[in-house]
């Protein structure tokens, strides 16, 4: 039943780590952890994400700071009950691991697909430059009944197919994950830099439930 919902949610990312893992929860008795993972894209930006992965891995293999990997797993959200940071969290969670050298083909870094359900309507906007783009929150079940809420953005010919998509309509998508600094005003005279994290899609299909 599992790998049923793994075909659900696939990633694949090949990057540099940014950060030593540091520790984040513990489920069962098994601990995770949590570091950074930079994936270049094809202009010269690049696109920093979370990664979490769990303590076992650690045994034949603990990544550290300036290592090459090439990573396969699930991109997930939890609730964070903090003060401090973005009320959803985004992470891949590691589900293999594997260092790289340095000079890996990174012409394709950086892929995900998610077979989903859209749970709130899609928000069609255009930016200053009039790109056209809609944003979409899809719901993609996980096993024990559990569900990842991930945000995803379609541009052009996509955000306008998307912009009247009913919600429960069952969705694919492939693309990439994307960091993205935002800036949000803080009291009147402050402003804080944000991160946000979505999937910028590439393709979609409307699935037949």
């Amino acid at each position: 039943m599992d790998n049923n919902y793994y075909e659900n949610n696939k990633v694949s990312v090949t990057g540099i780590v940014l950060t030593e893992p540091q520790y984040s929860h513990t489920i069962c008795g098994e601990n995770f952890y949590l570091f950074r993972l930079q994936i270049p894209r094809l202009s010269e930006n690049a696109d920093n994400i979370n990664v979490t992965i769990s303590e076992r891995f650690f045994v034949s293999y603990k990544p550290e700071i300036g290592d090459c990997v090439i990573i396969n797993g699930q991109f997930r959200s939890y609730n964070n009950f903090s003060d401090v940071g973005n009320k959803l969290i985004l992470t891949v969670f590691v589900k293999d691991l594997l260092k790289a050298d340095a000079d890996v083909n990174m012409q394709n870094p950086n892929n995900i697909y998610l077979n989903g359900f859209i749970c709130k309507p899609p928000i069609y906007r255009t930016t200053p430059f009039q790109r056209e783009i809609t944003d979409i929150l899809l719901a993609v079940n996980r096993s024990y009944n559990k569900s990842d809420y991930i945000p995803c953005i379609a541009w052009g010919r996509n955000a306008k197919f998307a912009e009247n998509l009913a919600v429960g309509t069952n969705l694919a998508v492939w693309g990439r994950i994307q960091s993205r600094e935002y800036q949000k005003r803080v009291g009147e005279d402050s402003v804080e830099t944000k991160t946000a994290y979505e999937v910028s899609i590439s393709k979609m299909e409307i699935k037949e439930i």
